[in-house]
Order: C-alpha cells, then structure tokens, then sequence
C-alpha cells in the first residue's frame, strides 16, 4: 500500500503545480494543459479507489491510520477537481463575454448601414435628394425640441415639490 500511496502523494502535488501553469498558459496549449491534469486526477480517483481496497487489508492497528491517509488524499483531489471545474467555468464566462462583446461592437456598425439602407431605398422611391435632407434636419430639430421639453418638464415638477413643501 505504501508504495501506491507516495505515488499518489507525489501526483497531488504534481497536479498542483500544473494548477498554476493554468494561469500562464495561452489559448492553444491552455486545452491540453486542463487535458492533462483531468487525466491525472481521472488516474488518481482509480488509485484512491485501489488504496480503499487495500487499506481494509491493513492489519487493525495501521487500518484507521491508512484510512485517514487515504481520505485526507481523496479531500486533497476532490479540491483539485473543483478548482478546475471552477478556472474552465470562469475561462467558458470570459470567453462568452469576449463573443458578447463582440457582437456587440458589430451591431453598432449594422446600425449605421441601416441608415443609409433606408436612404438608398428613399431614392429608390423617388424622394429627392432635398426632401431627404429636409427629413434629416427635422430628426435634428424634433432632438432639441425633445430636449427642451424634457427640460421644462423637470422645471415645472420642481416648482410643484417646493410651492406644495
């Protein structure tokens, strides 16, 4: 049993080595360093389960101490795999975020080319190039007046709240 038990031992502490090349890595070799240490736990759950089985054929005065050994190592990897599931989760949130982002920065050009679709299917439908120009400077003008009435509205709802206090 002690044999497989420092081995084990000794890829815990590997895999927890490994734990900080996750934060170092770039994007291409980032997969196959969490490949890897999934791998390496996936291996250690197996021994964990062998050292189960033979830390019940330990004679009974080593059994609870081998027991403890083994159950301290099984807390030791069960936390492993949650810090890994736990980086691949923020990364998988970081990388939706970025798509996010993404298209979020092409709407904004989208935008755009549906004014000037609009304006294309305006000359199409024959409305002169003053008329368009006309439509534009009312867009402008109704903003200020939007403004101003916003404004005005604001001034009016003080005046309320102080002449009724």
């Amino acid at each position: 049993m002690e044999p497989l038990y420092q081995q084990t031992h000794k890829q815990v502490h590997e895999i927890q080595s490994h734990m900080g090349r996750l934060e170092t890595a770039d994007k291409q070799s980032l997969h196959l360093v969490e490949n890897e240490i999934q791998a390496s736990i996936d291996q250690i759950f197996s021994h964990l389960e062998r050292l189960e089985i033979l830390s019940s054929k330990e004679p009974p005065n080593k059994r609870q101490n081998a027991r403890l050994r083994v159950d301290q190592l099984k807390y030791d990897v069960q936390h492993l795999q949650t810090a890994l599931q736990n980086f691949q989760h923020r990364r998988y949130a970081r990388e939706q975020q970025e798509r996010q982002r993404e298209e979020l920065l092409s709407r904004t050009f989208t935008a755009n080319g549906t004014q000037k679709k609009i304006l294309d299917i305006a000359n199409m439908l024959g409305l002169s190039n003053t008329v368009m120009r006309l439509i534009e400077k009312r867009a402008f003008q109704d903003k200020y007046f939007m403004i101003g009435g916003m404004l005005l509205t604001c001034v009016v709802m003080f005046l309320v709240v102080q002449y009724l206090t």
